[in-house]
């Protein structure tokens, strides 16, 4: 009954357009004209609103990709033109981009003189490089190939220890400022301590800052992570946690500390570690502590420059613990991991030089 109330009212009072007077048409007519034209321009205000902030973002990220590139050491670039020929038999030094020098032996000792002119290799070899004439920096690279290591003195007289499958992009002499250096695999650094004049290995959104100290750096391109093992002193951690608008973090780690880099997330985790697990490797002895087959086959591939296949996935989970000698030949080391390990483990060498454990 309400309902029906409510209709008849409203048919009692609902106007037609013929109704109005000529004044009250005309007043109605602009009253919509107007609506019709603030529809029209908030649509258009919006446009403008919504293609003007894209514009502004496009701006914003192009300029920050712009400036981003600027922002590149020179260093960065340089060791983006080198390619990573860790598959070639010998160590390999490559002088101011153009000269190639092989060296043959096992573990090659390098050394730089404060000029950064004149090179010794081993105990005999020498050569010789134009440093002081050049108009810019001149970069030099040392390309370990899987199964060689090697140890390098640098100009400042900063030792380093590269392993298997690494790269170091460094200046013949360094600038004044600064020293850097661009790292590809895993080095030991012991650097010479210059409160002037700070020490960094450098990669791709990742850097570490040191005035001098001892300290284990492993980031093969194969890893999920960057590890910054400290043994000594004091570093600064600086790493990019949004690369479009150069946005970066720092973090200190302290002796006895590891520094883990998530190559993805962009993150840093921090433990304490023994860190003499991550130094042994100079002295040709790997030390392993609840560690997966499939990790430590990964480092003696890499050691021994072979490919290795863990036929059976629940084997490559088992652990293992104690020193491996690697300076014995890889049959001999595999024996030691097959004596120490549960009954089953057996390993062959396939007509493809490649070494099965089933």
């Amino acid at each position: 009954m309400i309902l029906e109330t409510n209709m008849t009212e409203d048919k009692k009072t609902n106007l037609t357009f013929q109704t109005l007077s000529k004044r009250d048409k005309s007043l109605l007519k602009n009253r919509i004209f107007s609506s019709i034209y603030s529809c029209k321009r908030r649509k258009r205000i919006f446009r403008n609103t919504f293609a003007a902030s894209v514009a502004i973002i496009i701006a914003i990220v192009t300029i920050s990709m712009y400036n981003g590139d600027d922002k590149i050491p020179s260093i960065e670039k340089f060791a983006q033109t080198q390619s990573n020929r860790f598959n070639d038999q010998n160590v390999q030094l490559i002088l101011s981009e153009t000269e190639k020098v092989d060296i043959t032996d096992a573990d090659a000792n390098i050394t730089y003189s404060n000029s950064g002119e004149e090179v010794c290799i081993g105990t005999s070899g020498r050569v010789d490089q134009k440093v002081a004439s050049s108009k810019g920096t001149v970069y030099n690279t040392l390309i370990i190939p899987y199964g060689k290591r090697s140890e390098i003195v640098l100009a400042d007289g900063s030792k380093v220890w590269l392993n298997s499958g690494s790269k170091l992009v460094f200046p013949a002499k360094f600038a004044l400022e600064k020293r850097e250096v661009y790292l590809e695999g895993e080095a030991i650094f012991e650097v010479i301590h210059n409160k002037s004049k700070p020490f960094f290995v450098k990669s791709q959104n990742h850097e570490i800052k040191v005035l001098g100290t001892v300290f284990n750096v492993s980031n093969y391109d194969d890893d999920k992570a960057i590890y910054t093992v400290l043994k000594s002193g004091s570093v600064q951690i600086n790493y990019t946690v949004n690369s479009i608008f150069n946005a970066e973090k720092n973090i200190r780690i302290k002796p006895g500390m590891m520094c883990t880099f998530d190559k993805t997330k962009r993150s840093t985790k921090e433990t304490n570690v023994n860190v003499e697990r991550y130094f042994s490797w100079r002295d040709g002895v790997f030390i392993f502590k609840n560690d997966s087959l499939k990790s430590i086959m990964k480092k003696i591939s890499r050691y021994y420059n072979v490919e290795i296949v863990i036929a059976n996935t629940a084997r490559a989970k088992e652990t293992f613990s104690g020193y491996l000698d690697v300076r014995d030949n890889i049959k001999s080391v595999l024996q030691i991991i097959k004596e120490a390990g549960p009954k089953g483990f057996e390993f062959k060498f396939s007509t493809d030089d490649k070494i099965i454990i089933n």
